[in-house]
């Protein structure tokens, strides 16, 4: 570039020229930035090259062209402001952002994506609207854009990493992992903590830097308590999960030890990452791990989230797990730096959930919770599985008894559906056969399982249970149409939600169906 800028002064056309292919859209993105109008931004540029073309000789320094450059425009675009009043008319569309249609039908919905992307670009402050368009959009180096916006290049990768956070995954690029690792310029080790094998395998498919942590735990199943440290809790929890989802005690044991030692010596990496969804499952892992964090050495580490509750075209979006590792790999940079207030809440969170009074979680959500935006939302779902006071059922036994009633016999179907209808729940399938099993147990069962033995547990192979049948009994049908019972009272129960123990059929913790409080029934 150097050797262009001398010989121009020198009078080259042809080198000249050159500058103005190489340096035409970073002009073009300023004169637009200052002018709103791209016919007008097209005139200036023409303006301004044809000025630095006059001036070039007198340049004092080769390397000082790029921000010489950009004054001339800044120069041209206040006159042209100055002229007169310019009517501000939306930006043209972002130049070959989007591939182009092969058919009339597939050009439109094109321009349409264009005009999304650049809206939103468009409403970027104007320093990372430009370095957005530089960086993202024209491909230059961070480097050329420093020198040309005359912005040191560690305030151009805040710029770009605070507008990626806004533009999220609308924003089209090539090879974000390599996006991302140009920003961060390989120094800072990272831990990636994640909520199963799959997201954690696909993040290495994608090459996303750093090392990985699966967090094998499923904290909206079974026993919890505000302290998991201590053998007689562990032992609590380790029985009722082989007891009652068929996951050994040895398995569960083995992962919680290590994946525990791995997070202590968590202050050994520059930053942790933790990716995680909207819905109860991880919501309270999340709200565990925090807990955990604050009490874990981490000087000098930087903790960051990840969340999301919807991902462009994933219809309906249950999990990261529906990613492709490319689409995971999109998401890289996206997550948001988090403090003290987000710590403290997330522990807060943990002792309310984890409470053995449910009382404990209606008051955290009297409070102020949007420092974790999906926390409100996932334990009022959580809290809606608690048996109701009108006729002891929870919201999974009132939308299964539902779909079996409107035909959806086939256990496979039925977990499908009432997946789908409490996507908010994000509910396993041991966790829901575990449900469906209390449902078929005890003197007065409100379904019938036929033609399959049993339903499947952690290691267990599914045998005939595909081809098994899930049917109401009378007491089901009554239950679900016209309940005129309580279910607890004829069949009692022994279940864990959060930190609470339902156990019996008289003082059980319920939910009251008029204001969502908790009452003793």
């Amino acid at each position: 570039m150097k050797e262009w800028v001398e010989a121009a002064m020198r009078g080259d056309r042809d080198s000249f020229e050159k500058l103005v292919a190489r340096y035409r859209p970073m002009t073009l993105a300023v004169a637009r930035s200052r002018l709103n109008d791209a016919h007008l931004a097209e005139d200036a540029v023409q303006e301004s090259f044809a000025e630095a073309y006059r001036g070039i000789g007198a340049l004092a320094d080769p390397e000082a062209f790029p921000g010489w450059l950009k004054r001339i425009v800044e120069r041209q675009c206040g006159r042209m402001t100055r002229r007169k009043r310019i009517a501000t008319v939306p930006l043209d569309s972002v130049p070959d952002a989007v591939a182009s249609a092969a058919s009339p039908a597939e050009a439109l919905l094109a321009k349409e994506e264009r005009g999304r992307i650049r809206a939103r670009i468009d409403a970027l402050p104007p320093g990372q609207r430009i370095a957005v368009l530089l960086f993202y959009m024209h491909d230059y180096s961070l480097g050329e854009i420093s020198a040309f916006l005359g912005v040191p290049v560690s305030a151009l990768k805040k710029r770009l990493f605070d507008a990626r956070r806004k533009l999220r995954t609308s924003l089209p690029i090539a090879n974000p992992v390599s996006v991302f690792r140009t920003l961060y310029e390989g120094g800072v080790q990272m831990l990636h903590i994640v909520n199963g094998d799959a997201v954690g395998d696909k993040l290495k498919q994608g090459g996303v830097p750093g090392d990985v942590l699966v967090w094998r735990e499923l904290y909206s199943e079974g026993p919890v308590f505000p302290d998991m440290d201590g053998e007689d809790r562990l032992s609590i929890r380790a029985d009722w999960l082989e007891r009652t989802l068929g996951i050994p005690q040895d398995v569960w044991r083995a992962h919680t030890a290590a994946q525990e030692s791995a997070l202590s010596n968590a202050g050994q990496y520059g930053e942790i990452v933790l990716w995680f969804e909207h819905d109860p499952f991880d919501q309270a892992m999340l709200a565990y791990l925090f807990r955990r964090l604050a009490g874990v050495p981490l000087s000098g580490t930087k903790i960051s989230l990840l969340q999301i509750g919807a991902f462009p075209g994933i219809e309906p979006f249950r999990g990261l797990g529906q990613l492709s590792a490319g689409q995971l790999a999109s998401l890289c940079g996206t997550w948001r730096e988090i403090g003290p207030d987000e710590l403290a809440l997330g522990s807060r969170a943990w002792e309310a959930y984890a409470s053995p009074d449910p009382r404990a979680l209606t008051a955290l959500l009297e409070t102020d919770t949007s420092a974790l935006p999906f926390l409100r939302d996932a334990f009022r779902h959580h809290a809606d599985r608690f048996p109701s006071a009108a006729d002891g059922l929870g919201s999974v036994e009132r939308a299964t008894l539902a779909a079996v009633l409107d035909g959806c016999e086939s256990p496979l179907d039925l977990f499908r559906r009432v997946g789908d209808e409490l996507n908010g729940l994000g509910m396993g399938d041991l966790a829901f056969w575990a449900y469906a099993r209390d449902m078929t147990r005890g003197p007065h069962p409100l379904l019938r399982l036929e033609g399959a033995a049993a339903f499947p547990g952690f290691a267990e192979p599914p045998g005939d249970f595909g081809r098994a049948r899930l049917v109401p009994t009378d007491l089901g049908r009554r239950m679900a149409t016209a309940p005129d019972g309580d279910w607890i009272a004829l069949n009692g129960i022994d279940r864990w939600l959060g930190g609470v123990r339902l156990s019996g059929s008289r003082s059980v913790w319920r939910r009251d169906g008029r204001n969502g409080s908790f009452v003793r029934g």
